[in-house]
């Protein structure tokens, strides 16, 4: 299994940066793809951004431009550095990671607890 520590989330004004990391532990080997996603309150969870083990992106339309993926293998971390942030920024963001668990023989997803992110003047 694989487990997902968030951090870097606060509170920012409008036109602000942050960067958020998610530190991976356990099987890191088998991760195949990691991503980030956001859930604001009374909404569904969204996809931020995707990076697969080929290092292939799919950002959602709502951050190109603005956020930026990355990951450091050997720190086995993922960064999401957030530039030019708008309150509709607003939300929870979680760190996620897919792959197949060789030992279980089956796919798994895992999630970390997330980190609040607030754009606010």
């Amino acid at each position: 299994q694989v487990q997902l520590v968030e951090s870097g989330g606060g509170l920012v004004q409008p036109g602000g940066s942050l960067r958020l990391s998610c530190v991976a532990s356990g099987s890191t080997s088998s991760i195949n793809a990691m991503g980030w996603y956001r859930q604001a309150p009374g909404k569904q969870r969204e996809l931020v951004v995707t990076l697969t083990s080929g290092f292939t992106t799919n950002y959602a339309d709502s951050v190109k431009g603005r956020f930026t993926i990355s990951r450091d293998s050997a720190k086995n971390t993922l960064y999401l550095q957030m530039n030019s942030l708008k309150p509709e920024d607003t939300a929870v963001y979680y760190c996620n990671a897919v792959g197949f668990s060789k030992a279980a023989y089956s796919p798994f997803t895992s999630w970390g607890q997330g980190t609040q992110v607030t754009v606010s003047s």
